[in-house]
């Protein structure tokens, strides 16, 4: 029987509360605040004094206002000859009045994380996510945009923070919800998070919606050992899918498994017809899941439609040292990895796979300042993961991010602290609280 949380999606309003009082804010006292700009360049100099040529007025006619437009931190300056606004008066009696299905349609519009602050205004809107007429709008709205979710251990307290790239801000989730295993990220889905873990000596997958805490366990596999995992969300039929690969236990060669939700159980599929296996070395493009393998030598590819393994005799770049498979948008495959056997001749560099002509074709390379910034020596372990043409680099020793827009070719640095502790588990999130666990 499937294991149900604490927290249940009826009982989202009372967590929603909790989530206030419990820790679910702004990471603004714990972390140095910086501006991560995605365009490339810092945060625009709007003093007059920080002009070239600028006239220079007296600081008693200078007036310092410190704003924060959706999540920025931001100092402008105005001057006292310029109009100021003043602040509009909202009627209550007026607003009070506004029609449910408008008020749902802009709540809906409302970034996820700020959801949670305006519960607080009055109790209709405390029981905000128990509406299906609110989900019902926010699940037509566009994405907030993609997130980087970061997981980690503290005194054996799961902790979570999310860096939201669009407000460009870290945000603090309780993660105390879930149950006290052994567990580690798999990864995450269309607003779901996939767990894998350690319950004594029982192996078990967890899915869980991190914003209404809403959590459950999956039925046991068929060959219920520890291997590696990827959780694909459907959000056309709200459903999700959860692929156990081939490995190899003991002296036995173990199946693929695919759990589907829709049935709640998981289906046996064909071995994958490979010896050697490289860990955490997947991605899932365009309803395939590619693979790299040392035997044989290449990519193996599973076509979850079909259910059947594939090789792909894609040759790899020579004295490639550790590589990673991203997924990227439209069918699009990267391979992300390093070259070179020397720490002065080393560079991180992007190829693309072509599909037709089944090879690797090199479209990007790190700059030397970002490379150096990153890996310091050139034995420091990395962690490479994408999402939506977004490539986004963690190093274990420095605790530094840094993110390449594949469309823009723009690197930049990811702001805040988040990334410090050295085991902390780290995947891109989309933030959805109509995300459904079943």
């Amino acid at each position: 029987m499937d294991a149900i949380g604490g927290s249940s999606e009826s009982g989202s309003g009372e967590i929603g509360l909790q989530l206030m009082r419990n820790g679910f804010y702004r990471e603004e006292e714990s972390c140095v605040k910086h501006v991560c700009a995605l365009g490339g360049g810092g945060s625009r100099n709007t003093s007059p004094l920080g002009r070239v040529g600028a006239r220079n007025t007296s600081p008693s006619r200078q007036k310092v206002i410190k704003t924060k437009p959706r999540g920025l931190d931001e100092e402008t300056v105005t001057t006292f000859g310029k109009a100021v606004q003043p602040d509009v008066q909202m009627e209550d009696n007026i607003w009070a009045m506004l029609p449910e299905d408008l008020l749902n349609e802009i709540l809906a519009r409302v970034p996820p994380f700020m959801i949670f602050r305006l519960r607080s205004v009055c109790k209709r809107w405390n029981s905000i996510l128990q509406d299906s007429s609110f989900l019902k709008f926010h699940s037509q709205v566009p994405s907030h945009g993609p997130c980087l979710l970061t997981f980690w251990k503290n005194s054996q307290t799961p902790q979570c923070s999310v860096f939201s790239l669009p407000l460009k801000t870290w945000y603090r989730i309780p993660f105390t919800f879930l149950p006290p295993w052994a567990f580690w990220l798999v990864g995450s889905s269309g607003g779901l998070v996939c767990f894998s873990g350690i319950d004594g000596l029982t192996f078990k997958t967890l899915v869980c919606n991190p914003l209404t805490q809403c959590w459950r366990t999956l039925p046991s596999m068929h060959y219920n050992q520890q291997r590696q995992l990827i959780m694909v969300v459907d959000r056309t039929d709200r459903s999700f899918k959860v692929i156990a690969t081939s490995d190899i236990y003991g002296d036995k060669s173990l199946p693929t498994e695919v759990y589907d939700s829709k049935l709640n159980c998981w289906s046996l599929h064909q071995i994958m017809p490979a010896v050697n296996l490289c860990s955490s070395k997947m991605a899932f493009c365009d309803s395939r899941l590619y693979l790299e393998t040392l035997s044989p030598l290449g990519l193996m590819m599973y076509r979850l439609d079909m259910g059947y393994w594939e090789h792909i005799p894609a040759k790899f770049p020579r004295s490639l040292l550790d590589g990673y498979l991203v997924a990227g948008t439209q069918k699009r495959l990267f391979l992300v990895g390093r070259i070179g056997l020397y720490s002065t001749l080393q560079s991180m560099r992007i190829w693309e796979l072509d599909h037709s002509k089944v090879m690797w074709v090199e479209m990007s390379r790190m700059p030397p300042k970002y490379f150096r910034a990153l890996l310091r020596l050139s034995a420091e372990r990395f962690e490479c993961f994408g999402q939506d043409n977004l490539i986004c680099f963690t190093s274990w020793n420095q605790g530094k991010g840094l993110l390449y827009d594949v469309d823009k070719k723009v690197w930049s640095w990811i702001a805040g602290c988040a990334l410090q502790s050295y085991n902390s588990q780290v995947c891109f999130y989309e933030p959805r609280f109509d995300a459904s666990i079943h």
